[in-house]
């Protein structure tokens, strides 16, 4: 049976049944506090409250945001709200806690910190308006929780619970809460009429006059004490929870009220002849009290009083203890009867406040002569303690008749466990000393050293990013003025950290090298000096001091020569030499900084004018719901600081645009006054990857939640803007935002209470607005129309079910039925009830979820309870992969959206046209299948299905007919270039598009939150050159550098085609973007589409003139077979007066050679690998070519292998990869016609009619590749030669710098999935950039993704040394496992990506390499390889390890590939995540450490000990799987 083990556990489990909020503060997002881990385990479960209907909602809250403003805004909506936090919060919680007492709000408190937590932060707060309840075992942890919540729902009144949680720490574990004890003792009725109501108070700090006041009927009141349980006197401390049953209170009920609320009041009375209501006084909080006591006795047998006396009846002596009893009762019960404290009681007070002196008076005994007070509080601010004064007011105005004990007040500290006895003997002999020493301490003072579950204050790791790029700016000249961790002599760090403290001591700064100038002024007249030489340096340098620009150049010469002087001026000059250098003073915050307790520090430093720079790490994330709480009243310190109209304002975020984050700290540096950047880091916890943090910070820049921007008052003086906007994306859509803005601020002015809802509701506005304006133009055309109506929705992933939905609409119209086809979340949800006839088709995405366009239809009609759609007949269609889930757990997760859909439709009363129809990719027609037998069925219930005369469908468009009517490829690409109206061209030109080069995608990371929005994606390009070869030289390597940073997302991929490939490029720099490709001498024709592709070849920096051979070969091949087409110069590079010459009235004649008119059936790929290096993956290719030297070292010819290829489809055995068959050996001179042939046959034979058939490797496998070679030989008129000898060691990149035969260097680079890119931590791009300026060679794009920089002669070498050194592009300290990896793009970009890949492996590597490092294996190369779907772009197939994206977090993971490229792997585990992976690779890697072979690859390791079978070849690729990826049991 399940057992609660510590008081946090107890006091969570009250609070989460019994709130509708509750607020989790922690220390940090991804550090606990005692609560969190246990809140979040019952939100993660779903666990059911009991006060509300809904779930409760858990919010984890920083310590340092002023987490209580949180509550206002639910306790104003009639929520019941709880906090559980540290005691460290309510102090600077002060103002919020006078306010929140006149609200039935709960506050858990633990106390801090651990070991010997301090009483004084409850007794600083005891005026504060709240009741206060102390518990002190787990036992009352989890029944003074309880107390608390039904004394605030009944008096109305906040409940401050506070607790030691290491006092009960040995405690036994005791049962789970009884759940109808709890709703009993919690009144459900009162917390009913509560939550029925809302209070229209807008103030956070102004009294608004609240006050919990109490409703009674005007009958003669109850003497509650006369039917109060009985007390037991026992010889043990009441907190071990111990005792008998009493009776159950007779207390009369009453029930609370508020005046701001007029909240309705309940009786129990049958009749009422009048009714009073009043304030609450102290006696009706303890009636409540008694009667929550007594019920829980009842059950129980555990009683409570409000105060607690333990000990015997007839004591003496007695310790009145506030702070931790726990280190006393075990030596008090020991007690012999020689010892001081032997008979002794102990008192606690269980009710804190009010304090109610008649009770404690009442509870000790008459017996008792002397009482000693302990109080444990740390921070003592007056001779007597509080509670001491509480006590001597009690019990000096006593009865009369009872004589007044002695009291002496005690300060108690920490106490060392074996150390109590003697602090007990110490405490008693003062005690009963005729003259008692006050205010004695008892311990130490000091506290204990931190404990385990202690925390300090910290940056964020993830909050380092910021950090580096002030250190790379500015160096030696940083300086943080409120650095954590720094050394401030009795300071605290919480204090050090403040903006307050950080500016004040930046000020001292400032003045201290005012006056040191004034000294080095005056010494530099000075006689003093030894020499005269620091004379004239010392003039120099005053004259500078203030321009940062050259003074700390100058400074450097300076302590020079001051050092070399001997005087004792100059050692008096060199004591504060650090003065000398012109600082760039920086004060670093946090979001913290924006809420109104800390935001007094950003005003003084802004108001001040002094030359201080501020940067504010803003972490929350973007959501609706902390947008929309405008209660929080989070400042925009942006706006806030340009309203004083002295300051430097920039709003940056490093994971969006890295260099602008480079200008603005750049330009607050130089700015002469304050300067205020505010940096975006978004995360939900500190741990958070930085892959999520991307995806957040992207998020809220497009939608305009973070506009980068940056403002600077000077410009005027040169006539520039003020304002410069740095969001490219959301450019317009922003200002048109703010003219809205402006059009909205007289409204805002007015009410302010609703300035978030005109702002936040917009977007859902214009939705809505959209939905219903698509709706009723759907109604008005259909008017006119007869028949039943028939309203089709779908969601669709991949097109599958929408072109379904409109093909069933057409087909539906013919049949004489008034169709309407909309995306599901396009719909009008609350119309859904009104339609006739409803069908709804939808694909499966992902782990069984609903595709994009039908998420919000999905959770609108699943959360709904009360909708009614009895008059609705409906029917659904499915899209889905029996076999995509492999496992039988998984086998939910087939077809799950549509089963769901049917299911709850039915559940609200919908009536079935038709069974649900389930389409499954795994019968013999696809899902077509059972859509055949789903239709008629349709149609028959329709009453429809004897329709005579309907027209056929028309054939659906292929990709063939797009390109026989494209005019040899122009389209209406130029049309579609003009159109202002979307960011998007049409879908038959983004086919087209390919052969120019360039690809349409839209970023996957907005599309939820932009289609939320009701905008469209964000679309954008992708640009891939065509570069044979891979070689570029130092210019166009800066031109590329420059189109990524000016057209596309500023960086740069370089492709596993060996070439450039640029991200982001949205449609309107499109053109400007190609253009200055061409400008640098390069094209992207042909670079992608149904045509031969980049010709790639291996980089070999060993062997440059051989190298230029198989290079001067590549390029040959690639202008052989490049596309004639004239569309290219046509559409991309003339300007408006270059006009194309028109024949035949509008049709321009072009002619395709090679191609024809319909090009190739797929794409066409070539490559070249040098032996022994296969590092172009030669058998991966349509074409792949073995470079074989002669005699003199130079190229002769190539051993030709045809029929390569990566592209498989999941689940789909039809589709494999395969490695290249070997077609024989050809000269040089010959290999142009020879790829051309080969390439023709392919033209004429490839299948055309399924792409997925329509590869060369496809055309082989049906010929044979004997037939195939002799077609080809039919066409070139001769026999291949027999294949030449050679052999490959490898295919992975040599790192470092290497020779050639020249003597010339060269250096391969590490460039992690070719992402060359700006970091925080690595500016690979500026270090690049500023290399290919002073390069005189070239530089070779490897095909696994990286760099070599040729041509480097001996006189440049320490020249680039020292530069690679500066940026960090000379670490190549990475495991071998990294340095053989690779990965494709995926997402954000990639349309076809169903799991991350690049931005993930990364992450993965990393979670192995301590596995590598604990098993030697440091250095071995192992070829991992991931891709975001089966498509193959990253050549997983022939890795020795791969893993292949399924769904988004799950791969196929394959293993046995050959180490040269030269064997297939082959399927080990379906569909499985991170932790299986590692579980798998980690013992795997071990395994490989102890029993490889010498010698022996990773690859073929797993073959030899059984993991895996050998694929020997492509057809065998899905045979002998070890799990398959069927439904079938493996």
């Amino acid at each position: 049976m399940a057992r609660i083990t510590n008081v946090g556990e107890a006091v969570a489990r009250i609070a989460y049944i019994a709130s509708d909020v509750v607020l989790s503060v922690q220390p940090a997002l991804g550090l606990d506090s005692d609560f969190s881990p246990h809140l979040r385990a019952f939100a993660a479960n779903r666990a059911p409250g009991l006060v509300g209907k809904d779930t409760p909602e858990i919010q984890a809250v920083r310590h340092n945001v002023d987490p209580l403003l949180s509550a206002f805004q639910p306790l104003r909506s009639g929520k019941l709200v709880s906090i559980t936090t540290p005691s460290s919060i309510l102090l600077s919680s002060i103002p919020h806690l006078y306010k929140l007492a006149q609200y039935p709000i709960v506050i858990h408190v633990s106390l801090h910190p651990p070991h010997h937590p301090d009483y004084s932060e409850i007794t600083s707060i005891r005026q504060s308006g709240f009741i206060f309840l102390h518990s002190e075992t787990l036992q009352e942890g989890l029944d003074i929780a309880l107390s608390a919540h039904a004394l605030a729902i009944r008096s109305g009144k906040g409940v401050i619970h506070f607790f030691d949680p290491e006092n009960s720490r040995g405690d036994d574990p005791i049962p789970l809460e009884d759940r109808g004890l709890v709703k009993r003792v919690l009144d459900l009725d009162a917390a009913r009429a509560y939550q029925s109501t809302t209070s229209g108070d807008s103030s956070l700090y102004v009294d608004d006059g609240r006050q919990a006041s109490i409703t009674e009927n005007n009958f003669p009141k109850l003497d509650v004490s006369s039917t109060r349980s009985p007390r037991v006197k026992a010889s043990v401390v009441p907190t071990l929870a111990k005792g008998t049953k009493g009776d159950e209170s007779s207390v009369a009920s009453s029930v609370r009220a508020s005046s701001a609320d007029s909240r309705p009041t309940i009786s129990s009375a049958t009749s009422i002849v009048s009714t009073t209501t009043r304030p609450l006084n102290s006696e009706d909080i303890h009636d409540f009290l008694t009667a929550i006591w007594s019920q829980i006795s009842s059950a129980t047998g555990r009683i409570y009083h409000v105060f607690e006396y333990s000990g015997p009846s007839d004591a003496e002596s007695a310790l009145f203890v506030f702070g931790s009893t726990g280190i006393f009762v075990d030596e008090i019960q020991a007690a012999s009867p020689s010892d001081e404290f032997a008979k002794c009681g102990i008192i606690t007070a269980r009710l804190y406040r009010p304090w109610l002196a008649a009770q404690l008076v009442e509870e000790v005994p008459r017996s008792v002569k002397k009482i000693a007070v302990l109080e444990q509080i740390h921070r003592k601010t007056t001779k007597w303690g509080p509670v001491l004064l509480d006590i001597l007011t009690s019990l000096k105005t006593g009865p009369p008749a009872t004589a007044t004990p002695l009291i002496v007040g005690y300060q108690l500290g920490y106490i060392e466990p074996a150390t109590v006895r003697q602090a007990l003997r110490g405490v008693f002999q003062n005690l009963r000393s005729p003259s008692p020493i006050q205010n004695l301490e008892v311990g130490s003072h000091q506290s204990p050293p931190k404990s385990f579950n202690e925390y300090s204050l910290e940056q964020p790791k993830i909050e380092s990013a910021y950090m580096k790029i002030l250190d790379q700016i500015f160096g030696e000249r940083l300086h943080i003025a409120n650095r954590l961790n720094a050394v401030n002599a009795g300071i605290s760090a919480t204090l050090a950290a403040s903006p307050e403290y950080g500016f004040g001591s930046l000020l001292a700064r400032i003045d201290h090298r005012k006056r040191f100038i004034s000294d080095v002024q005056a010494a530099a007249m000075s006689k003093d000096f030894t020499t005269n030489t620091p004379q004239s340096w010392l003039s120099k340098w005053a004259l500078g001091a203030e321009d940062s620009k050259d003074i700390n150049i100058t400074a450097k010469e300076v302590i020079a020569r001051l050092s070399t002087d001997g005087s004792r001026l100059a050692a008096q000059l060199l004591s504060s030499k650090s003065l000398f250098f012109k600082e760039s003073q920086w004060l670093i915050g946090s979001d913290a900084w924006a809420y109104d307790l800390s935001n007094s520090g950003v005003h003084h430093v802004i108001a001040s004018g002094a030359n201080v720079n501020m940067l504010i790490i803003d972490s929350q994330p973007w959501s609706e719901r902390a947008a929309a709480d405008a209660v929080r009243r989070k400042k925009d310190i942006g706006l806030y600081a340009m309203n004083f109209g002295n300051a430097y304002v920039a709003s940056v975020a490093v994971y969006s645009s890295y260099t602008q984050v480079l200008e603005a700290m750049i330009e607050a540096d130089q700015f002469e006054g304050p300067s205020v950047i505010v940096a975006y880091l978004p995360y939900n916890k500190e741990n958070d990857s930085p892959l999520t943090v991307l995806q957040e910070t992207k998020k809220a820049v497009d939608l305009g939640y973070w506009p980068l921007y940056r403002w600077n008052p000077n410009n005027e003086d040169t006539g520039e803007p003020n304002f410069s906007l740095d969001s490219e994306r959301i450019k317009q859509e922003l200002e048109e935002f703010l003219r809205r803005d402006n059009h909205l601020t007289q409204l805002i002015k007015k009410h302010p209470e609703f300035s978030s809802n005109l702002a936040g509701s917009y977007g859902t506005e214009l939705r809505t607005l959209q939905k219903r304006k698509a709706k009723d133009a759907y109604d008005k055309l259909l008017e006119s129309l007869y028949g039943a109506m028939m309203t089709i929705l779908f969601a669709s992933d991949n097109g599958n079910a929408e072109n379904l939905a409109k093909r069933l609409g057409s087909r539906g119209k013919a049949r004489g039925l008034k169709t309407m086809v909309m995306a599901m979340d396009d719909f009008p949800f609350e119309d859904l009830s009104g339609e006739e006839n409803v069908v709804l088709i939808t694909s499966t995405a992902g782990q069984g979820e609903f595709p994009q366009n039908g998420r919000s239809f999905w959770e609108a009609i699943k959360g709904s309870t009360d909708l009614d759609l009895s008059h609705v007949n409906f029917t659904v269609f499915a899209l889905g992969d029996s076999h995509y889930w492999p496992r039988k757990e998984d086998k939910i997760f087939y077809n799950k959206p549509g089963k769901d859909l049917d299911a709850k439709i039915g559940f609200l009363g919908g009536k079935r046209l038709t069974d649900i129809g389930l389409g499954d990719d795994q019968d013999p027609d696809g899902y077509q299948t059972g859509y055949g037998e789903w239709e008629p069925r349709l149609w028959q219930a329709l009453g429809v299905d004897k329709v005579a005369g309907l027209p056929e469908d028309p054939p659906p468009i292929t990709n063939e007919d797009i390109k026989v009517q494209s005019n040899y490829l122009r389209g209406t690409i130029a049309e579609g270039l003009e159109d202002s109206s979307t960011g998007a061209i049409a879908a038959s030109d983004q086919q087209l598009t390919k052969f120019h080069g360039t690809y349409m995608q839209d970023d996957r990371d907005l599309r939820d939150e932009r289609h939320a929005q009701g905008l469209e994606p964000a679309y954008s390009f992708m640009i891939r050159c065509r570069l044979s070869g891979g070689v570029a030289t130092p210019s166009q390597w800066l031109q590329m550098d420059s189109i990524s940073n000016s057209y596309g997302n500023q960086t740069m991929k370089l492709t596993t085609r060996q070439t450039f490939q640029f991200h982001g490029v949205v449609k309107t720099k499109l053109k400007s973007a190609m253009r200055g490709i061409n400008k640098a001498l390069m094209t992207t024709i042909a670079a992608c589409g149904d045509v031969n592709r980049n010709v790639m070849c291996s980089t070999l920096p060993t062997k440059s003139q051989f190298h230029r051979d198989v290079h001067r070969a590549s390029g040959n091949i690639s202008d052989h077979l490049l596309p004639s087409t004239t569309a290219y110069h046509e559409i991309w590079l003339k300007d408006d007066n270059d006009k194309k010459t028109q024949v035949a009235g509008n049709a321009i004649v072009d002619h395709e050679p090679l191609y024809g008119p319909t090009y190739l059936p797929r794409k066409f790929k070539i490559t070249i690998a040098i032996p022994p290096h296969n590092d172009t993956d030669v058998y991966a290719h349509d074409i792949g070519l073995i470079a074989i030297k002669g005699d003199t070292d130079r190229l002769e010819g190539f051993n030709v292998l045809v029929g390569g290829g990566m592209g498989v489809t999941h689940n789909d055995k039809k589709t494999y990869p395969r490695t290249g068959s070997m077609m024989g050996y050809v000269s040089v001179d010959k290999v142009n016609v020879v790829c051309e042939k080969i390439m023709l046959v392919q033209r004429d034979n490839g299948d055309r009619k399924n792409r997925k058939h329509a590869r060369l490797k496809y055309t082989i496998d049906d010929m044979g590749v004997d037939v195939f070679r002799g077609k080809v030989e039919e066409l070139l008129g001769y026999k291949f030669e027999d294949a030449q000898p050679f052999e490959f060691k490898s295919n992975v990149d040599t790192f470092g710098w290497q020779k050639d035969e020249f003597g010339i260097n060269h250096f391969t680079f590490f460039i992690e999935n070719g992402r060359v890119e700006d970091t925080a931590e690595f500016p690979m791009k500026t270090g690049l950039r500023e290399i290919a300026k002073v390069h005189k060679g070239e530089f070779r794009l490897t095909g696994n993704q990286h760099l070599c920089l040729s041509g480097v002669h001996d006189e440049d070498l320490d020249n680039i040394k020292a530069m690679m050194k500066q940026y960090k592009l000379d670490n190549l300290q990475f495991s071998g496992l990294r340095l053989s990896s690779s990965a494709c793009v995926a997402f954000p970009t990639c349309g076809l990506a169903k799991a991350e890949s690049e931005r993930y492996l990364p992450e993965l590597i990393s979670k192995l390499e301590t596995c590598l490092e604990e098993n030697g294996l440091s250095q071995d190369s192992i070829v991992m390889r991931m891709t975001g779907c089966p498509n193959g772009c990253a050549r997983p197939w022939v890795a020795e390890v791969a893993f292949v994206g399924k769904a988004y977090g799950a791969y196929n993971m394959y293993l046995g590939g050959g180490y040269h490229g030269q064997r297939l792997n082959k399927l080990y585990r379906s569909s499985i995540r991170e932790e299986e992976i590692l579980s798998i690779m980690k013992p795997l890697l071990k395994r490989y450490a102890l029993e490889r072979q010498h010698g022996e690859r990773f690859g073929d390791f797993t073959i030899r000990i059984g993991m895996i079978k050998p694929t020997t070849e492509g057809k065998a690729f899905h045979d002998d799987v070890a799990e398959a990826e069927s439904g079938d049991e493996a």
